[in-house]
């Protein structure tokens, strides 16, 4: 089946929800639920689908989302976000998985100000940060942005601003602009 990564994304989310929220009605996502219920959600989008080629090219993102009332897209929405705006005024995808809080791979300089972690579910979830390189490569993981600022921040500061010199390095993240980009040559 065509388990494209918006759908699983998608079923991610519920899942993560529902596990924070189970007052809430969120139908069960859990891959084995879903595969006992296949003719439920799934049969309706099948009618017509002859051979495996049909089969595979059915795109199983909209039966999920069928599977949630308005409420619920809602919630889903408000609660468990496909992308969040850092400081920087970018719009940075979430990445979901089961288990575990969302991820937020992003460039550090993107986060220039913030003091306090970014939070998913009503602020209860705090979301694991991927703190990137300009060259998007990761240099710290964290859920706790402030002591990053407070302590990591000058080591990585001292490592990576001469290999990135186009980028900004401030002696005090705090109060410097967030940016994705890098300075103008000359």
């Amino acid at each position: 089946m065509n388990w494209t990564s918006r759908a699983e994304q998608f079923r991610l989310r519920v899942l993560f929800l529902e596990g924070i929220f189970p007052e809430s009605g969120l139908p069960d996502f859990s891959a084995d639920n879903l595969l006992r219920t296949l003719p439920q959600w799934l049969g309706p989008y099948l009618s017509g689908v002859k051979n495996m080629a049909e089969l595979q090219a059915v795109d199983i993102y909209t039966p999920l989302k069928n599977m949630l009332d308005y409420t619920q897209l809602r919630l889903l929405e408000e609660g468990a976000p496909t992308h969040i705006t850092v400081p920087s005024g970018s719009s940075i995808p979430l990445e979901y998985s089961e288990d575990k809080p969302p991820v937020l791979a992003v460039k550090l300089q993107e986060l220039f100000g913030l003091a306090d972690t970014l939070r998913v579910a009503g602020g209860r979830i705090a979301v694991t940060l991927h703190l990137l390189s300009p060259a998007r490569r990761p240099i710290q993981v964290t859920q706790d942005l402030r002591n990053f600022w407070n302590s990591t921040y000058v080591e990585v500061k001292k490592e990576l601003k001469g290999r990135y010199p186009r980028h900004p390095w401030p002696d005090d993240p705090w109060n410097a602009t967030p940016t994705r980009k890098a300075k103008p040559k000359g």
